[in-house]
């Protein structure tokens, strides 16, 4: 956390702190984030509808800056954006982008070839709910105990040269970290398929942040929700574009897509509206595996969470 911490005063201080005057979304490098950065590359969202990306290097990273104010919304995984909340922030889950189903993975140098082979070796993972989340179910599948194994905290960002430079045996990852350690040779040992639900990908803001700034948020949600059109609609364009931003080949960013399920306006409607929204559900069993891991100390309060005023109404 020191060293994150670091690199969050190294970003500000290098000059990439966006204009105040502007609403600043951090977003991180993953493969269900990608349609938010497209819709900038199309022209569907720029500084004159008032809101500015802010790309960081990790979950780490975002959190901080979440947290300090330094950003006024982020993409978080659902358990990062509970820790927020009881780390005392006052959030508001806007839409939700995706589930994981497939690429959240755990990679092995070979010979390395099962799970049960993770014992007494040295596996990189960043320190984040979603990366504990991800470690207590490795472990509970290879029936080993956190002292059975060498953990190696390091931020996403770090994975491939830490694959690269031989400084970790296994890694808890994602895409598209994944697809460039596994060209290195990596074996994919499980990967989210094999826990449903468990990895929930949501924008969340700031409650003060969303004050005299509605115009701002509606004008997000539309260019996200059409950039994810775009995505359906034109995949081959869509994929070169995000192939060339993330370093991945064509053929890789589709097999990443294929480990997301993205979700629509009517999607989206189905998690946050309604009586029951989907999202309270998910938000208790993720916050249950939480407590269960020692990462909150108690259930949260979920009466507020949702803020499903920008969905667009007519795409």
């Amino acid at each position: 956390m020191v060293a994150a911490g670091g690199s969050l005063a190294a970003w500000m201080l290098a000059g990439c702190r966006p204009a105040p005057a502007l609403t600043r979304v951090g977003v991180i490098r993953w493969i269900g984030y990608e349609p938010l950065v497209l819709a900038r590359e199309l022209g569907l969202l720029d500084a004159s509808r008032g809101v500015r990306l802010v790309e960081l290097p990790s979950n780490t990273t975002a959190l901080m800056a979440l947290a300090s104010g330094d950003i006024d919304a982020a993409t978080l995984t659902l358990d990062e954006c509970l820790v927020a909340i009881e780390g005392g922030v006052d959030a508001r889950v806007l839409w939700v982008f995706d589930e994981s189903a497939g690429a959240d993975v755990v990679l092995a140098r070979p010979p390395i070839a099962t799970l049960a082979q993770l014992r007494g070796k040295r596996i990189g993972v960043e320190q984040t709910a979603a990366g504990a989340l991800m470690l207590g179910q490795v472990l509970d599948a290879a029936q080993l105990t956190p002292a059975e194994i060498q953990l190696v905290q390091m931020t996403a960002d770090q994975h491939l040269s830490a694959y690269r430079e031989g400084e970790v045996d296994a890694l808890i990852t994602f895409e598209p970290y994944a697809a460039q350690i596994q060209r290195l040779g990596a074996r994919r040992l499980i990967d989210s398929r094999s826990f449903p639900g468990l990895i929930v990908d949501v924008l969340v803001a700031r409650s003060a942040a969303l004050e005299g700034t509605e115009a701002r948020f509606t004008a997000l949600a539309r260019a996200y929700f059409s950039a994810l059109q775009d995505v359906q609609a034109q995949p081959i364009d869509a994929r070169r574009r995000m192939g060339e931003r993330l370093g991945l080949s064509e053929v890789e960013v589709t097999a990443a897509l294929a480990g997301i399920r993205f979700f629509d306006v009517d999607g989206n409607r189905r998690w946050l509206s309604g009586p029951a929204p989907a999202l309270y559900a998910s938000a208790q069993r993720v916050a249950g595996e939480l407590r269960r891991a020692g990462i909150l100390r108690r259930a949260p309060a979920l009466d507020h969470l949702i803020d499903d005023r920008f969905l667009p109404k007519d795409l």
